[in-house]
């Protein structure tokens, strides 16, 4: 930057902040300040240096413009220093450097509209932004090395199934035709979500299908889709809406199909009871490593709703309910892909060949 323009951004800046705003957004203040401030600057140079001087100000400064760059999914502050993206899959360097005040900025910038705080008295910070990115921060004194942000961007693109299962698109169709209960499970990353979406895509046009999420991020062609939503609610718990409430909501509702976004709580106990009641043909995913581990961190999530139930029982209560098991990972180039599929028997996992329709 030469240094005309930096005066003119620094009289801009100073204008802005005493209120000398002539516009009611943000970004057309700036800009007309600094068309005062320049009148021989092009229309594309104070649309950049305008939405620049935004971010800065009022957004979220070189995160957002991170977040803005084609192919970055998820920004992240590792405390002073360096910022690191995920692009096209995999994780890199960038050459924005951040200092502590900077971070605390933006993290207070992302989570005061949403009526949370992130303090010391509340140094853990798990929230959505309205366009559905996610955002996590942790700071001192949890963070040792200084203040943490997490922001993963919503994708809204629905990836075909032919081109996530390869082999297995044509097994897994059956299935869902066939209203078998579908667990996808996978690694944080490995595209669960991504591979729930592609599946959720095929279903027929005209059946009630109600989707429970954390964020709402899937996108179906239906035109009888009822789409619920968690409510985190305010720095002190108050109105909190959780995936359980959810559940139980949405088998009120009448679905033909349920579909929730991820178990990974309390709610696994419904979720089973809801799969097992009738409700055939819903999805869900699920944080697991291989196909016994994914049943086996059911029955554990279950018994931790507290119900006063035998881990025999609810063990054989998901092998009932569970029909399917998805097996997504992201490999070495970043993409993701559908690595299994299993069938659940009495006597547990079955793999299908690919070659299975």
């Amino acid at each position: 930057m030469d240094p005309a323009t930096a005066r003119a951004l620094a009289a801009v800046q100073e204008r802005f902040a005493r209120g000398d705003a002539p516009a009611s957004d943000a970004r057309s203040a700036l800009r007309e300040l600094l068309a005062a401030e320049e009148p021989l600057w092009s229309s594309a140079a104070l649309d950049h240096w305008s939405a620049v001087l935004a971010h800065d100000l009022v957004g979220l400064g070189p995160i957002e413009r991170l977040l803005a760059q084609p192919g970055v999914t998820d920004v992240l502050v590792n405390g002073p220093g360096a910022v690191w993206v995920e692009r096209s899959g995999r994780v890199e360097r960038t050459a924005v450097v951040l200092d502590r005040p900077q971070i605390l900025r933006s993290i207070e910038r992302l989570v005061r509209p949403l009526g949370l705080r992130a303090d010391r008295t509340h140094p853990v910070v798990d929230a959505r932004l309205p366009d559905g990115s996610r955002v996590a921060a942790v700071l001192e004194p949890l963070a040792v090395d200084g203040p943490l942000l997490a922001v993963r961007r919503h994708r809204a693109v629905t990836v075909p199934l032919d081109e996530l299962a390869g082999p297995f698109a044509a097994p897994l169709r059956r299935r869902v035709r066939d209203r078998r209960n579908i667990v996808v499970f996978g690694s944080t990353g490995a595209g669960k979500t991504t591979a729930l979406n592609a599946l959720v895509s095929t279903l027929p046009c005209g059946e009630r299908i109600i989707t429970i999420e954390d964020v709402a991020e899937l996108r179906l062609p239906g035109d009888h889709v009822v789409r619920l939503e968690v409510r985190p609610g305010s720095a002190e718990g108050v109105g909190r809406v959780a995936v359980r409430d959810l559940v139980r909501a949405a088998l009120r509702l009448r679905p033909d199909r349920l579909v929730v976004g991820e178990v990974r709580g309390a709610e696994a106990l419904d979720t089973i009871w809801a799969l097992s009641t009738g409700h055939d043909g819903s999805m869900t995913t699920l944080h697991a490593s291989s196909a016994d581990d994914a049943l086996r961190r059911l029955a554990t999530l279950a018994m931790s709703a507290g119900e006063p139930l035998p881990l025999a029982a609810v063990e054989a209560q998901v092998r009932s309910a569970v029909h399917v098991l998805v097996g997504v990972v992201r490999q070495a180039d970043g993409s993701r892909r559908v690595a299994s599929v299993h069938d659940v028997t009495a006597g547990g996992p079955v793999p299908v060949g690919p070659e299975q329709s």
